[in-house]
């Protein structure tokens, strides 16, 4: 939110520049202002579908619709980044539904009506969307009609308008669901093999070959006597201009000054946590004393021996070497000081098996009597998962009446830690926030000698003083560069410092080399230019950058210059390949033998069977292989063919006719096509409105 406060600054300027273009329209003609206006107002443009270019503006309303959408959905009043980033992928993909999206599928005929719509909302029919809807969720989690009815009647009530806004986000999303469902069974029934192709596809994947074959596989360098002149370049680039197609990148060379506690921090910090070391070793209370003293704060998680050596190994020895409340005291490792207590040690399994009948638990006392009188019907014998499927809450059809599976510490249910203390096959009630629970624990793992451990930590952090001298360091080089490359490296050159390269960074990068958390970085590499060097960038408030651009590349296929090394090293592989093809097929003249064959060239004949298109043995092969058998005669020897891994010569020795590809089989394959054509549909739509993004330049 940071970020969308400064752009808001940003927009300040924007609002005093239009001013300043309105009082111009006075004195200056319509069109020149238009003009004007035009090359203000795409600088805060935040893409571009079929022609028309989204504002800040409008991309922002949709923000906050959205935001409002995911508060409701959540109960959360605030976001964290990663809600937020969710809520702005929701807004573009809305932009893009209604822009590009929708109007294609409009564009094939399709509508949803008003009666259908009703249909799907209210009616026999009910759309996906609502099924799915956690608020219309009955207390066995499955859709319930009688929530989705009590909520459009509360809507005209609420004073607030939220069940208004909500509903009318869903009823879009249905119509959006039910367009898009139309278009991928109108684009379904339109994908058919006719009877001939179907009998094609079931012969050629039926007909199997045994082959003999021998290979001569390329080389992975290029021959050093091979030549390629820039005409033959020109004429590759010409003709395979579509593959040099990429996204934006950038190059840069960049200095970072890692702010590092100085040695008068590391002893403050050790000073620090001498001073609560005697209360750490005595307190009663450690959760309190924890939570007010310590980076680390009391974790019921038991410990097995091992699991504490990723964090410390010397904790890890203490844990398993010491009694119960025993203390280690302070002791130092790299910038942290710790020291730890011996909470609680226990023999415990690492995993058990859980059983549970979940009831409703609204009128306590009522719960506790039907939880007695069904612990009473299991001790008598009755079968535990007869009783779940006749009365849990709990109806999850994908495993056995009753059965929650195995839970270790990490991946439970909340508030059945129980599990792993209690008795086997014994009965117990236990009550969370679903309701009362009788669990059951079934099966366990061997036990072990686990440690609950209170770890006292104090981190050394770096002083303003400390702060000040790297970025002093950091802003000399700044002042130094000046903003151009050449002084950059001279500085860099004067003050003894390390430039380190970075390539290939895309536009709203949040990773740049190994530093995380980089948008402020990556953003301002997209706004400079080539040479530019940037005033000090921090990260994290622990990283000082000076960055300097050393390269460009925009979107789109990629020049000529810029791909002529690439051309030619394709070239020279190709060159080398087909030398070296011409080279065995000359020592190969005449060769009428397999085995002869394998002797001249110092290699042994292979054999393989069942080779087909279809074959799954076929499928690690090379296909120029597979084709080049398909095509051959039976029993003759057939080469060189030169494939996409070598060169093959080969006799196939037989052709035989099974039935085990079948027109089922051939069916499912269409199937797989099909799906991986509908995951290309909206990239493909989106090249044809020519989709310009440029959400990052803000967001």
């Amino acid at each position: 939110m940071a970020v969308l406060e400064k752009i808001r600054v940003r927009m300040g300027v924007f609002i005093t520049v239009i001013i300043g273009v309105a009082l111009l329209s006075f004195i200056v003609d319509a069109q020149t202002l238009q003009t004007a206006i035009s090359m203000f107002t795409s600088k805060y443009d935040v893409g571009e579908m079929n022609g028309k270019a989204i504002s800040y503006q409008e991309f922002q309303k949709k923000i906050d619709y959205f935001t409002k959408i995911q508060q409701m959905a959540t109960g959360q009043t605030s976001l964290d980044e990663r809600g937020q980033e969710m809520v702005n992928e929701s807004a573009w993909q809305d932009l893009l539904s209604e822009n590009v999206l929708i109007p294609a599928i409009e564009e094939a005929g399709l509508a949803v009506g008003e009666e259908e719509l009703v249909d799907l909302t209210q009616g026999t029919a009910i759309s996906p969307v609502l099924m799915r809807e956690q608020t219309f969720m009955g207390q066995n989690g499955t859709f319930d009609r009688s929530r989705l009815v009590e909520f459009i009647k509360a809507i005209p009530s609420d004073e607030s308008g939220s069940l208004e806004l909500y509903w009318s986000y869903l009823e879009k999303s249905i119509k959006n669901d039910q367009m898009f469902t139309k278009y991928i069974s109108l684009l379904d029934k339109s994908t058919f093999n006719t009877p001939v192709e179907t009998k094609r596809v079931l012969a050629e994947n039926n007909i199997t070959a045994d082959v003999s074959f021998i290979i001569q596989p390329f080389g992975f360098m290029p021959d050093t006597t091979v030549t390629v002149s820039q005409q033959e370049i020109k004429d590759y680039y010409s003709k395979n201009k579509s593959k040099f197609e990429m996204n934006a990148s950038r190059d840069i060379d960049y200095v970072v000054f890692e702010v590092i506690p100085s040695a008068e921090d590391v002893r403050l910090a050790k000073e620090d946590i001498e001073k609560v070391y005697e209360e750490f070793a005595t307190t009663t209370n450690l959760r309190t004393f924890l939570a007010r003293n310590s980076e680390k704060q009391l974790s019921d998680y038991m410990f097995k021996e091992g699991e504490l050596s990723a964090l410390s190994p010397v904790l890890d020895s203490f844990a398993f070497n010491a009694p119960v409340t025993a203390v280690l005291p302070v002791f130092q490792e790299g910038n942290t000081f710790r020291a730890a207590r011996i909470n609680a040690i226990k023999s415990l399994p690492d995993s058990v098996f859980v059983e549970h009948i979940l009831l409703d638990n609204t009128d306590p006392v009522a719960a506790q009597a039907k939880a007695d009188s069904l612990i009473s019907l299991i001790d008598k014998g009755l079968d535990f998962k007869v009783l779940a499927a006749e009365n849990s809450l709990d109806q999850n059809p994908n495993v056995a009446p009753g059965e929650l599976g195995w839970m270790t510490q990490i991946m439970k249910l909340p508030g059945l830690d129980t599990c792993f203390n209690a008795q086997l096959n014994r009965p117990i009630k236990v009550a969370t926030n679903y309701g009362l629970h009788i669990v059951k624990t079934s099966k366990k793992t061997a036990p072990l000698k686990k440690v609950q451990l209170a770890i006292l930590e104090k981190s050394a952090v770096a002083s303003k003083m400390t702060f000040q001298e790297y970025y002093s360091k950091a802003n000399e080089l700044a002042s130094k560069s000046d903003g151009k490359i050449e002084k950059f490296r001279e500085a860099v050159k004067e003050m003894n410092l390390a430039i380190i390269p970075a390539v290939g960074i895309q536009e709203g990068a949040k990773t740049v080399a190994t530093y995380n958390n980089a948008r402020p970085l990556s953003r301002w590499i997209y706004e400079a230019k080539k040479g530019d060097v940037s005033q000090i960038i921090s990260l994290d408030n622990k990283y000082f950058f000076v960055v300097a651009v050393t390269g460009t590349r925009e979107a789109g296929i990629q020049s000529l210059e810029a791909m002529k090394e690439n051309i030619k090293s394709v070239l020279m592989m190709e060159k080398t390949n087909e030398k070296f093809f011409q080279t065995v097929k000359e020592r190969l003249a005449g060769i009428t033998n397999i085995e002869s064959a394998a002797e001249i060239l110092g290699t042994t004949v292979s054999r393989q069977s069942g080779v087909s298109f279809g074959a799954i043995g076929s499928q690690s092969m090379d296909p120029v292989f597979i084709g080049a058998v398909a095509g051959a005669e039976e029993n003759k020897l057939t080469g060189p063919v030169k494939g996409n891994l070598g060169i093959y010569l080969f006799n196939v020795d037989a052709r035989n006719q099974g039935e085990f590809f079948t027109e089922q089989d051939a069916k499912m394959r269409n199937g797989q096509i099909f799906s991986f054509k509908l995951q290309q549909i909206q990239s493909i739509l989106e090249k044809r409105a020519d989709v310009k993004d440029s959400r990052l330049k803000f967001f």
